[in-house]
C-alpha cells in the first residue's frame, strides 16, 4: 500500500470514534465502543509499521539524542511525515477518549474539549483542565447533590 492510502485510511479510521464522542456521547453504543481499547490496535499497528520501514541507523542515532535540524530532516521525508502524523492521530484520539471518559464520570461538559482533542490534542486537554478547574470552582454541587448526565 502506497504512504498516501495509508495516511488516508488511518485519518478515516478514527472518524467515527470522534463523531460517536461528539455527537452522541451518551448514547450505550458510544460508551460501549469508547470502553474498549480495540480500536487502537490497528492504529498502533500501522504506527509501528511505518517507524519500522523509517528507522535506519542513522535516523535511530539521531532521534536517539535529537536536535532541531535532525527532527526537522527526518520528518522533511514523506515516510516520517506519515509516521509522525499517525503518532498524533493516535494520541490525540486517546487523548479525547480520556476527556470524553472524565465527561461521562462527571457529569462536565465536555464536547468542546473533546472537539479541541480533535484538532489539537494539547489544547483539549488545556481546555479539559480550565474547564475542570472552573467548574470546581464556580459551579461545585451542594453537599449531598450527584453531577447531571451531560448533555
Amino acid at each position: 500500500m502506497s504512504l498516501e492510502l495509508l495516511f488516508t485510511l488511518a485519518n478515516v479510521f478514527v472518524l467515527p470514534f470522534w463523531i460517536l464522542m461528539l455527537l452522541v456521547p451518551n448514547w450505550d453504543v458510544t460508551r460501549k465502543v469508547m470502553a474498549s481499547y480495540w480500536f487502537f490496535l490497528p492504529l498502533a499497528g500501522l504506527y509501528l509499521y511505518l517507524l519500522t520501514g523509517e528507522l535506519n541507523a542513522e535516523s535511530a542515532a539521531a532521534l536517539a539524542n535529537p536536535t532541531l535540524a535532525d527532527i526537522a530532516r527526518f520528518f522533511g521525508e514523506e515516510g516520517a511525515a506519515a509516521t509522525g502524523w499517525v503518532h498524533f492521530v493516535v494520541m490525540d484520539l486517546f487523548v479525547g477518549r480520556w476527556v470524553y471518559w472524565e465527561g461521562q464520570r462527571t457529569g462536565r461538559f465536555v464536547r468542546h474539549s473533546v472537539a479541541l482533542c480533535l484538532f489539537a490534542g494539547p489544547l483539549g486537554v488545556l481546555s479539559h483542565i480550565i474547564t475542570t478547574w472552573a467548574t470546581e470552582q464556580f459551579f461545585s454541587p451542594s453537599e449531598g447533590e450527584t453531577p447531571a448526565t451531560e448533555a
